[in-house]
């Protein structure tokens, strides 16, 4: 890899920055130079991210864009906002989710269709929103933070597991589409990972990983040379599957 290719600015799009593997993610990512638009629901959150951001790198152009993606007017927003500022997008980075547990047989409709809205439909209607800028400069990457649950049912919860399942078809269907356009499609698999999801869990913190080592993950396939693309990494806690 050549010290060039390390030394490229580039612009990205986190979504559910404000917190767990999305805020882990623009840390590092500041960390490596790149300029950041960074959306969540919480506006506060993503205003302290952004000041402890440019308190460590002033010269970071760091946008923050609160949206909504469990609701189409939300991403729609959010699609009008890049389409208007950030034509010049390098990276989208789909991060946002929620988890709910719940079983097909009798799990929440309610629950299930959001998860559905935040996990699968915001993707792809984001993904396709922002996609024309990126194929008219034969240029870009998009990386999908799925879910091990989107390769094996996860137990409990196979309500998840199914808006998982759909991230990852769609990212493998993305990928064929756009491998001759210039265009990478990473996707991601992570375990379980320290977030609010976990939080109060009663367990040892070695048990579970650290959203920095996604992060770290993440920005070693934008590191890549454009004739390389990481298709699909799976990481799991060194001890294996929570039971």
């Amino acid at each position: 890899m050549s010290v060039e290719n390390k030394q490229i600015t580039k612009k990205i799009l986190i979504t559910g920055a404000s917190k767990g593997i999305g805020k882990a993610i623009a840390q590092r990512a500041a960390e490596e130079g790149h300029d950041l638009i960074l959306t969540a629901r919480n506006s506060l959150e993503l205003a302290g991210l952004k000041t402890e951001i440019q308190h460590q790198a002033k010269h970071l152009q760091v946008d923050i864009f609160p949206s909504d993606l469990s609701t189409r007017e939300g991403t729609k927003k959010l699609i009008e906002h890049m389409v208007q500022h950030h034509k010049d997008l390098d990276v989208l980075v789909n991060n946002a989710g929620i988890f709910t547990p719940g079983l097909i047989q009798n799990g929440s409709e309610e629950d299930f269709e959001l998860m559905m809205q935040v996990n699968f439909y915001a993707v792809f209607h984001l993904t396709r929103g922002l996609l024309p800028a990126m194929i008219s400069r034969s240029k870009g990457q998009i990386i999908n933070i799925c879910s091990i649950a989107g390769q094996d049912p996860y137990p409990r919860a196979g309500l998840y597991s199914i808006t998982k399942f759909a991230m990852q078809g769609f990212s493998r269907c993305l990928r064929d589409e756009l491998k001759d356009k210039g265009i990478k499609v990473t996707t991601v698999y992570p375990g379980a990972t320290w977030s609010n999801s976990w939080s109060g869990a009663d367990l040892p913190e070695s048990r579970i990983m650290q959203a920095s080592d996604v992060a770290e993950c993440v920005i070693s396939s934008i590191r890549l040379s454009d004739s390389a693309v990481l298709e699909e990494l799976v990481l799991r806690p060194q001890l294996g599957d929570l039971p």
